[in-house]
């Protein structure tokens, strides 16, 4: 046993005290949002009332044109207000659901690997060395059920937390506009880096905790211990797919019947007051980007961790009982690359399909920067395609001229085209990670490119701040220049979200091999269209009130936003059925009646498929909707040949956003945790499979 510079007991402070580091970055951070307060008269003793740099005071838009301060402030509180009891009731409702799926599926965990010894307490030979004894299978079906439960629950947390601190922080984002693009811009920032840190901080502790309480009960047998701990992975990812499809049909119900009805057929703009569907949208922004997006990324790092964390208990750190280097994986997500060195002994071997494969810590040390430069290229990657600074999307709305049809044509070719570099990316950090230490590797370059975790959430958690920040600004009635100023903000926040996206998709291809690489060695091996039916319910209670209720048009009436608000809800919670339990019960027919070597064939496929299909859907939507706000914005004299709002390639430009929405706010998404889903999945349930699976062939 090679020893490492790092001990057992500094590696028990450290990971602790780097995620409390965490938390207390992200609280700062809160503190300083909530300095802008939604109360009236605050605004003018946060801005005119001080001094700001060079002893002038912040500038206010509404003092020049003489707006009632007093007035805007108590609107974009009561917005608020209607956005968070919204977005609140929503994710209550969808809990209550996914709860009792949370409930049944946790003793389907128990009752399946239960059986795998008859539900014997007796100690077993353990799978990798007979020689030694480990601890029951019933334990670990306990284990497994408990690791997916607290998975499942930190998910929701995460999701909720993000959804809170988001529509905290949107009215404040509108009224700092009243100062500059610059000041909204650090309070949508800040409020995102609040959601960041907090749920990277949140995953890596409960994670932690989680590892240390088992072992009090399975002491040397680090095989059983860190099998039960996949369980934390799973639970995890299943909420976060229904949080993803069940939210991202939400808001894509309630925009899409916004756009068609209020933009295409009303000639209104977006997020006008007088539009029923409009709290709706902003709602959907919240419970589908934000809350979706915070329970996907905690989702990818718990499953890298699992991956590496089963892959290395088979290994020399498992083997020999080595502490420090097992914990490798939280131990990087914590601090920094030196950890490869201090954190691991020079020469080490990890297990490869039955061998032990001799690895360096340098190699490992690459495996993760491998991953980080391939999620560093996705990135750059994604924003050549979906900004419109760049010419990808000048040319998405260059050919809106011609109509609606060509803008999709063009717009899917550039999805399709925006796939090639990221993948070869992805097919170089696997070939590299896995050359050095073989599935180990990849779910340690997994892990690289989710070592920016909380800065990518909160860039992600931007976006739909800064768009929610634009909606309140129309709906109460502040100036147009304030609109201009979110609007920015709103274009560049598209072009995070896809950054975003794709760091998340890209992450997911790694961690869904690294998961596939630990189910083929553990088993011992040598979507449905949702959005639309909602969106045409959207349209049609829309167009009802525009056709019915007298003055909506003129201003003089108020609109029914509550109708829309339960329209939404209640065809998300009933469509995300379907998608769910296809994703869910999919490994587990196949594995069940068709054994391992079939499952690990459809697991495969999915992977393949799943990560090009996404990254293409991301990248079109987002390309589509900087199109139409390129168009809108016209800062070149290329964009004002293309308007102004209303024209006719605008409204060409408004149907590609459309179209869109759904794709890369619920489709492509969904995708990439479909991929890691299904891969752990089948890792928890790889001892079953192995035992009882594939009855169509005993029987035949």
């Amino acid at each position: 046993m090679v020893s490492v510079i790092l001990s057992d007991l500094g590696t028990e402070i450290l990971i602790p005290v780097c995620a409390v580091i965490g938390i207390g970055f992200s609280l700062l951070q809160w503190l300083l949002v909530s300095k802008v307060k939604l109360v009236p008269g605050s605004a003018a003793l946060n801005s005119g009332g001080a001094a700001g740099k060079n002893g002038y005071g912040d500038y206010l838009i509404e003092e020049e044109e003489g707006l009632n301060d007093h007035n805007v402030v108590l609107k974009c509180a009561e917005i608020q207000n209607a956005i968070s009891e919204g977005a609140t009731s929503f994710l209550f409702t969808e809990y209550q659901y996914v709860g009792i799926f949370m409930v049944a599926f946790a003793i389907l965990i128990f009752v399946f690997l239960g059986s795998v010894e008859g539900f014997s307490t007796k100690s077993q030979p353990c799978t990798y060395d007979i020689l030694k004894l480990c601890k029951p299978a019933l334990a670990t079906a306990g284990f497994s059920t408990i690791a997916f439960v607290l998975g499942a629950v930190t998910s929701v947390i995460s999701g909720f937390l993000g959804m809170k601190i988001a529509t905290y922080a949107n009215a404040r984002t509108t009224l700092e506009a009243r100062k500059g693009v610059g000041k909204a811009f650090i309070i949508a920032f800040r409020s995102g880096a609040v959601m960041g840190f907090l749920l990277a901080a949140n995953g890596l502790l409960v994670l932690y905790i989680t590892i240390n309480v088992f072992k009090l009960y399975y002491g040397d047998d680090w095989e059983g211990l860190f099998e039960s701990i996949t369980g934390y992975g799973l639970g995890g990812s299943s909420m976060a797919l229904f949080g993803r499809v069940g939210g991202g049909i939400y808001t894509k119900a309630a925009d899409v019947g916004a756009d068609l009805v209020g933009k295409v057929e009303r000639n209104i703009p977006e997020d006008d007051p007088r539009n029923p569907a409009v709290i709706a949208d902003n709602v959907g922004d919240n419970v589908g980007d934000i809350a979706g997006m915070g329970s996907d990324l905690f989702g990818s790092y718990a499953e890298s961790s699992c991956a590496a964390l089963v892959v290395a208990s088979i290994s020399s750190f498992g083997i020999n009982h080595e502490f420090t280097p097992m914990l490798y994986p939280l131990i990087v997500s914590s601090v920094v690359a030196i950890v490869s060195w201090v954190a691991l002994p020079s020469s080490f071997t990890i297990f490869n399909f039955g061998t032990q494969k001799v690895v360096k810590n340098w190699q490992l040390f690459l495996c993760v920067a491998v991953g980080l430069w391939a999620g560093l290229i996705i990135g750059f990657v994604t924003e050549y395609y979906t900004s419109n600074a760049y010419s990808p999307v000048q040319d998405v709305a260059d050919s809106c001229r011609t109509g609606a049809a060509t803008n999709v044509i063009f717009g899917l070719a550039l999805g399709y085209k925006s796939v090639i570099i990221p993948i070869f990316a992805i097919a170089v950090s696997i070939f590299v990670s896995f050359s050095f230490a073989a599935m180990y590797g990849i779910a340690v370059a997994a892990l690289g490119m989710l070592s920016t975790i909380a800065t990518g959430l909160a860039i992600d958690a931007y976006g739909p701040i800064s768009d929610n920040a634009g909606g309140i600004a129309e709906m109460a009635g502040m100036s147009h220049r304030i609109r201009e100023r979110t609007d920015a903000l709103d274009a560049a926040g598209n072009t995070t979200a896809a950054i975003g996206k794709g760091f998340a998709i890209g992450s997911a291809a790694l961690v869904s091999l690294a998961l596939f690489g630990a189910f083929v060695s553990r088993a011992s091996i040598s979507t449905v269209d949702s959005v639309g039916s909602a969106a045409l319910k959207m349209v049609e209670e829309v167009r009802r009130q525009f056709n019915t209720i007298p003055g909506l048009m003129e201003g003089t009436a108020k609109p029914d936003y509550a109708t829309c608000v339960k329209i939404s809800t209640d065809a998300s919670i009933k469509e995300m059925i379907p998608p769910g339990a296809l994703v869910m019960l999919t490994p587990l027919i196949v594995g069940i009646f068709f054994g391992v070597e079939t499952l690990s064939g459809v697991l495969a496929g999915s992977l393949v498929s799943g990560v090009q299909i996404a990254i293409s859907a991301s990248n079109t939507g987002g390309a589509w909707d900087n199109a139409k706000k390129y168009i809108e914005a016209g800062a070149s004299e290329h964009a004002r040949s293309l308007g102004p709002k209303g024209s006719d390639p605008h409204k060409a430009a408004v149907i590609g956003d459309t179209i869109g929405d759904p794709l890369k706010d619920t489709s492509g998404p969904s995708l990439n945790i479909l991929i890691k889903l299904m891969a752990v999945e089948s890792l928890v349930f790889a001892p079953f499979f192995a035992t009882h699976g594939g009855l169509l062939f005993k029987i035949f």
